[in-house]
């Protein structure tokens, strides 16, 4: 898109907005030369849409699920589409210089605080700071008394919830850090807004946020004091809310994805299993809690976190940004001090006030908010769920009805110290396309701060933007209802572009994919098998009705081909035997049960959710092309009408046919790709010898054999070049020996098994003496056998002999190269197999 930085401010849509608001709106507000940039920007985005806000926005929607963005809120099962506004925030250099200085004594402050508690205590030894705000905390880690990191630096990464006032003075809301969430959103909203605005971030003149991944980047890897240093972002695994968001910045970045049972600890130093056996891991930018971290040292429940994982970075093996137990100064009750403590460690009042925060735990606090319940928030004070609130978020005094208001205060009064009281903020509002309109939203802003290589910090210039559907104070990321935007820091003259994340000094030449680990190849092999099954279903769908032999007749497995097909259907779906329900229904509802079934693992919703999964874990691997092909929903179908079946069927024939053409053209020829590869030519095999045991059999005298073989070579693909070696029609021997034995045929059995044997010879071997490890001696020991073998020897005895020892195959990967599951994920997968 173009745009035009000449045109009139009349065409701007802000010339209305101006004349509803009052003070404390951040176009309002603004000086002269911002609000001119506002104007220009408004103007742009009038001119690209023909003056309709609506098209803008709807652009930046598309833009926003292209590049695959999502969140999850607390309860939800399926993930939302990412609500971001078309229209930025936009804040002049030098009110966000101001803003940047107090970000940096903010951290800076933290890091003092968190080198006290863990250290002399002298804060609570001289009475500056009551004792029960960090060991009444559950966030406070005991373990962690008296270790430090070994650079000295407890907090790398540091975020900070900001509001702004009427009068344009920002404060602080809350601290973060522990995890930097907003970060990657902040990342994706910036290139969602740069894809669908074209030259209007230029013609601002806004800050670039590359430079600040960098820097941030060089500041984790100078921790580890070791040249090329591996860092790895530890996630709690697919179904954490933000999982999207730490995909997104391990893939921007550049670091391994990996959970907890990813990794070991070997003689006090961190490794991730991989295909090629254990890698060290230098740092570790960890988003789980630190009692997680280490069943063995803190909550024995945890399943996320690593055995010994303690001793590890308490040894100097391993860097952890940030620092274990720095989360104790998140909580509510440290907020009320921090004013005093600015002064009391730095030297100097804050740059950016608090929110004024009183912590009941002492007496004349408590009282203050007692008596002012009707102009203050009651909030708990260290972020667990207490007596009288519902929420873990503030609730506002007028809000609560009698009965609430004394079981609160009851409360209040037995265990002051849980509770604290706050300043309700008015917030600032901004421009926001809402409903076709511009309108003021109330906002938060969520600024990231970072360790540079020296030591020092470095801010991001601008950060994560909420816009609030209500004036309550935000209490998570986002909210039901709550929009995202951008956040542009303007200059007054062009700023230097970074195009993507720099390193500090140019790295030696690297070919491959970088890493492996055995969880990631486990749900390549798992996606490609369960892709690979979900469109062998739909091909059988397919040919069935679109063959008029069958009909809407009922189910006769011995009637005709079609029915013979059908049969072929109900066994995929059902497994090994058809369940009575099935037999009972007709040809056109065997298909719809196929389709849509959600239960049995043949059915192909229940294939696709599964191959959704795996690809979950996944995302940080797969292009934003290859994602928004996987994340599309199943068209509807309509199980009342063949035809709209069968157009169904065909619209996933394409579906497939897609993602096959980016795994073919897109993948580097990495080890990744080849677990993909191996999973599908495995499940290709094995569905292969299903459908040639069913319809290479005469055992159904009434039916025509060449009809069922013209079948099987129409699920193979193997029609055409049937048709051009042989004059006649479909005969036993030659189709065995098409679809079983040629080795020419991509389509063909041996053809599966001799791609499975050469990705096998390629992946990264553990022995030391070139002996063929035991997945590529078996592959290489069952090509043998159907290279030696006849047409006629495939009888339906032998392809049965061929499928067990495909499936021996698929456990000899999985041993070898996979972590290895409970029973329960053990017990699913062999349903599947």
């Amino acid at each position: 898109m173009v745009t035009r930085p000449d045109l009139a401010p009349s065409a701007d849509w802000l010339d209305g907005y101006a004349a509803e608001v009052t003070r404390g709106d951040l176009f309002a507000d603004a000086s002269r030369p911002v609000a001119e940039v506002w104007r220009r920007v408004a103007a742009g985005l009038a001119a690209a849409t023909d003056g309709d806000p609506s098209a803008i926005q709807d652009a930046t929607a598309r833009n926003a699920a292209d590049l695959g963005l999502a969140f999850r809120l607390t309860g939800d099962e399926d993930e939302r589409a990412w609500p971001l506004n078309a229209m930025p925030l936009i804040v002049g250099a030098q009110e966000w210089a101001q803003v940047e200085r107090g970000l940096i004594q903010r951290a800076e402050l933290m890091e003092s605080i968190a080198a006290d508690i863990y250290g002399p205590q002298t804060l609570v030894a001289q009475g500056h700071l009551p004792a029960a705000v960090v060991a009444g905390s559950p966030f406070f880690a005991r373990r962690m008394m008296g270790r430090s990191p070994e650079n000295g630096c407890f907090v790398h990464v540091y975020a900070a919830d900001l509001a702004r006032g009427p009068r344009g003075q920002w404060r602080v809301l809350q601290d973060r850090v522990r995890v930097a969430g907003g970060m990657g959103y902040a990342l994706e909203n910036r290139l969602a807004m740069s894809r669908a605005m074209g030259n209007l971030l230029a013609d601002a003149h806004a800050r670039r946020l590359a430079e600040f991944f960098s820097t941030m980047v060089e500041g984790m890897a100078a921790a580890c004091r070791r040249e090329n240093p591996r860092i790895a972002l530890m996630t709690p695994g697919r179904f954490n809310q933000t999982y999207a968001e730490q995909a997104h910045l391990a893939r921007y970045l550049g670091l391994p994805l990996v959970e907890g049972r990813d990794l070991t600890v070997l003689d006090e130093k961190l490794y991730v299993g991989t295909i090629a056996g254990p890698k060290r891991v230098d740092a570790v930018w960890r988003w789980i809690d630190t009692t997680a971290l280490d069943p063995l040292s803190f909550d024995a429940k945890s399943q996320l976190g690593v055995a010994n994982l303690f001793d590890a970075w308490a040894g100097g093996g391993v860097e952890m940004v940030n620092w274990p137990g720095v989360e104790v100064l998140e909580s509510p009750a440290f907020a009320a001090f921090m004013p005093r403590l600015c002064r009391i460690l730095l030297g100097e009042a804050p740059i950016l006030p608090t929110i004024a925060t009183w912590w009941c735990g002492q007496a004349a606090e408590s009282s203050t908010v007692a008596a002012r319940l009707d102009e203050l928030a009651l909030l708990s004070a260290f972020g667990t769920a207490v007596p009288g609130l519902e929420s873990r978020g503030p609730v506002a005094g007028t809000d609560l009805d009698p009965r609430r208001r004394a079981a609160l205060l009851d409360a209040l009064w037995r265990r002051p110290m849980d509770y604290c009281g706050q300043e309700i903020v008015r917030l600032s509002t901004t421009p926001a396309i809402i409903d076709g309109r511009i309108v003021p939203r109330p906002f938060t802003v969520r600024a990231f701060v970072a360790r540079t290589a020296d030591g020092g910090w470095t801010v991001m210039p601008g950060g994560f933007a909420r816009l609030s559907s209500s004036t309550a104070l935000p209490t998570s990321l986002m909210g039901d209802g709550d929009l995202s935007a951008d956040l542009w820091v303007v200059e007054d003259r062009p700023v230097q572009q970074h195009a993507a994340v720099r390193t500090a000094a140019e790295p030696p030449i690297s070919r491959g994919g970088g890493i492996l680990a055995s969880q990631a190849a486990d749900n390549l092999f798992w996606f490609g098998r369960y892709n690979e099954r979900a469109e062998t279903m739909v091909r059988v769908v397919r040919a069935i009705l679109a063959n008029p032999a069958d009909g809407d007749g009922a189910l006769d497995p011995q009637a005709d081909a079609g029915g013979a097909f059908a049969h072929l259907v109900a066994l995929l779906v059902d497994g090994d035997a058809i369940a009575p329900e099935t037999a009972k229904l007709s040809v056109a509802g065997i298909c719809a049960r196929a389709l849509t079934e959600t239960r049995l693992p043949g059915g192909v919703a229940a294939l696709m959710r599964r191959r959704q999964q795996a690809g979950m874990a996944l995302r940080e691997r797969f292009a934003r092309d290859f994602w928004r092909i996987v994340s599309r929903p199943m068209p509807s179908i309509n199980v009342d009408r063949p035809q709209s079946m069968l157009s169904s069927a065909r619209w996933l024939t394409e579906h497939f046919s897609a993602l096959a053409g980016l795994i073919s053209e897109n993948m580097v020829r990495s080890a990744a790709w080849r677990f993909l590869e191996i999973g599908q030519r495995l499940e290709r095999a094995q569905a292969i010898c299903r459908m040639a045991r069913r319809l290479t059999t005469q055992s159904a005298p009434d039916t025509p054999p060449d009809a069922e073989l013209g079948l099987l070579l129409d699920l193979c693909d193997s029609q055409i070049i049937y048709r051009s070696r042989y004059l006649t029609r479909p005969a036993l021997n030659p189709v065995r020996d098409l679809v079983l034995l040629d080795p020419d045929n991509p389509r063909a059995l041996v053809y599966q098994v001799a791609q499975i044997a050469q990705h096998l010879a390629q992946l990264p071997p553990l022995r030391d003496d070139n002996i063929a490890e035991p997945p590529l001696r078996a592959a290489r020991a069952l090509l043998g056998e159907l290279q030696a073998a006849l047409a006629a020897e495939m009888t339906s005895a032998r392809v049965a002999k061929v499928e067990a020892q495909l499936l021996a195959l698929s456990d000899a990967i999985s041993d070898r190269y996979f972590l290895q599951f409970d029973n329960e994920d053990a017990e699913r997968r062999t349903r599947l197999l």
